[in-house]
């Protein structure tokens, strides 16, 4: 794994002692190649997109460098099949709002209780304004997996659209999405991917998924905060895209609302780069991420191994979801937990007083915490390690943990 060096931001201290950053799942820190790439953009001098003239130009290419980097990451088939954004959110309710427009009063989709909300309620406020049944698709609550077996009696030929997660934010559960919209199309339905969490996790392969549009946010995955939507190139040109009249009309550039973060788009190219260095300098980009997220998820299931290990032996804690070591190949090194006596907020307070940085709450997945009574509550911790975490910092969490006994 790498330098922790390369992150200037890890080298923080609190009250003397290194910090630990275990809130990954909210937002990954950056390479400093990344913050490079950023300013580098700023002070070259760019010019908005579409000029005569050298900055104008400059800033052309560094979006489409951009739209190669994400083509690679995500092996879309082609370079306008990526369009940025603002965040996954915005992007996701651009786009249910240009899909509702081809729905009628009786169609249906489907959402899932296991997905953060910005993949739901996009799709909740669309199916309300077009008189759309929306029908969910639940998890169970022991292991925190999707219930995949009853997809098929949710589907029906009135379906118009799957809306899943490929790994939840709060729990870390992986979802078969590839045996998702293998269902949803014999359906006839189309299918879209949140991968937001997924993403610094795993591999993404949209020509293997099959799915039609796939999402995340750069900022997860060691990058700055911009939205990546890959959507099938017929389906982003076919559709309506909600847009001033001026607007470029081929399918990325139609999508892409405003003028964009040109320095982020910098960034994202070098967050891409990175991850693409961890698999040595041997063929193509795409190749270099095939080995570098495979050595990315062997190392990190070590971290998840350890810290259930551990966490086991902790009177009073609780881990949701996957607890099973010879399953972790099925989940994401991200933990909810709860601990007896300590309300979720305090168990982050004081840990956060140590230097050891985790969420508490909800995270945005409200159905998550709906559906296993814990809103209310006050939600779970959550604790999430990526590739710059450390043996010793799941040590420390842990033991931080136990000492609030």
């Amino acid at each position: 794994m790498p330098s922790r060096a390369q992150f200037p931001a890890l080298q923080l201290e609190v009250r003397g002692k290194t910090a630990v950053y275990l809130d990954g799942p909210g937002g990954t820190q950056v390479p400093q190649s990344v913050i490079d790439a950023m300013s580098g953009y700023l002070r070259h001098g760019g010019s908005n997109s579409g000029g005569p003239f050298l900055t104008s130009r400059y800033t052309d290419d560094v979006t489409y460098a951009a739209r190669l980097a994400m083509m690679d990451f995500y092996n879309a088939r082609r370079p306008d099949e990526i369009v940025f954004g603002q965040n996954m959110t915005s992007l996701n309710f651009s786009l249910s709002r240009a899909l509702a427009r081809t729905w009628q009063p009786g169609d249906e989709i489907i959402v899932t209780r296991l997905d953060h909300d910005a993949n739901i309620s996009p799709w909740l406020l669309a199916a309300e304004d077009r008189g759309v049944t929306v029908r969910w698709l639940d998890f169970d609550p022991a292991d925190c997996t999707l219930r995949l077996d009853t997809l098929p009696e949710l589907l029906t030929n009135q379906t118009r659209l799957l809306a899943i997660t490929y790994a939840s934010n709060a729990v870390g559960s992986i979802s078969d999405v590839r045996r998702a919209a293998e269902l949803a199309h014999a359906a006839g339905a189309l299918v879209l991917v949140d991968s937001v969490h997924f993403a610094p996790h795993g591999l993404i392969d949209v020509q293997a998924l099959n799915c039609d549009f796939l999402i995340s946010s750069a900022y997860k995955y060691f990058g700055p905060h911009t939205g990546i939507l890959y959507g099938k190139y017929e389906l982003l040109d076919g559709l309506t895209a909600y847009k001033v009249r001026p607007a470029p009309g081929k399918p990325a550039g139609k999508w892409e609302t405003g003028t964009q973060s040109f320095e982020s788009l910098a960034g994202v190219t070098a967050a891409v780069n990175y991850l693409a260095a961890l698999g040595d300098e041997a063929g193509s980009r795409r190749e270099r991420l095939v080995r570098a997220m495979q050595r990315i998820k062997t190392y990190e299931m070590s971290l998840s191994q350890r810290f259930l290990l551990r966490a086991s032996q902790v009177p009073g804690l609780r881990v949701f979801g996957i607890t099973d070591v010879e399953r972790l190949d099925e989940r994401t090194p991200t933990f909810a937990v709860s601990l007896d006596g300590v309300s979720p907020e305090a168990v982050a307070t004081r840990l956060g007083e140590q230097g050891i940085f985790v969420w508490h709450g909800h995270y945005y997945a409200v159905a998550v915490m709906e559906r296993l009574g814990l809103l209310a509550q006050g939600g779970l911790v959550r604790i999430g390690f990526v590739h710059y975490n450390t043996a010793d910092e799941v040590d420390q969490a842990v033991a931080a943990l136990a000492s609030l006994r």
